[in-house]
């Protein structure tokens, strides 16, 4: 008798875990709230650095995306790395590169330039001489 009663017991114990289970597994139908995404009609602008010289290299990109592009670059990266000693830091090259492509560039202005050459020397006034040369640089080699 004793066995017949542990089976029964045995038994009754898998179906309770099998319900167990059953109930842990089954898929749930419950419908969440959808969070509501509030979007602005201006969609949101790239201020990397990496996408603003992208900007400025594009040969179609226009004066104002030129000149906002120059504005987002003063705002959010116009502090350059301190220089390492008297070497300048390695991320200056990106600075370098962002005069020299924006003096080739055919929509540029006298204006862009300049407003980009007073801010980032009035922000960084120990790369002053660098940024004259990287002008320089980008004005001789205007087509």
């Amino acid at each position: 008798m004793e066995i017949s009663l542990l089976i029964e017991a045995i038994a009754g114990l898998v179906i309770v875990l099998g319900i167990l289970i059953f109930i842990l597994l089954k898929p749930k139908n419950e419908k969440k709230p959808k969070k509501q995404i509030i979007s602005s009609s201006k969609p949101k602008e790239n201020i990397d650095l990496d996408s603003l010289r992208y900007i400025i290299r594009n040969r179609v990109s226009s004066k104002k995306e030129l000149s906002d592009a120059v504005d987002n670059i003063i705002k959010y990266h116009g502090n350059i790395p301190a220089k390492l000693g008297i070497r300048v830091n390695p991320q200056f090259d990106a600075y370098m590169e962002i005069f020299v492509t924006l003096c080739r560039h055919p929509n540029t202005s006298k204006d862009i330039i300049l407003k980009l050459d007073k801010e980032l020397v009035k922000l960084n006034p120990s790369y002053k001489t660098e940024i004259n040369e990287a002008i320089t640089k980008g004005l001789n080699s205007r087509l």
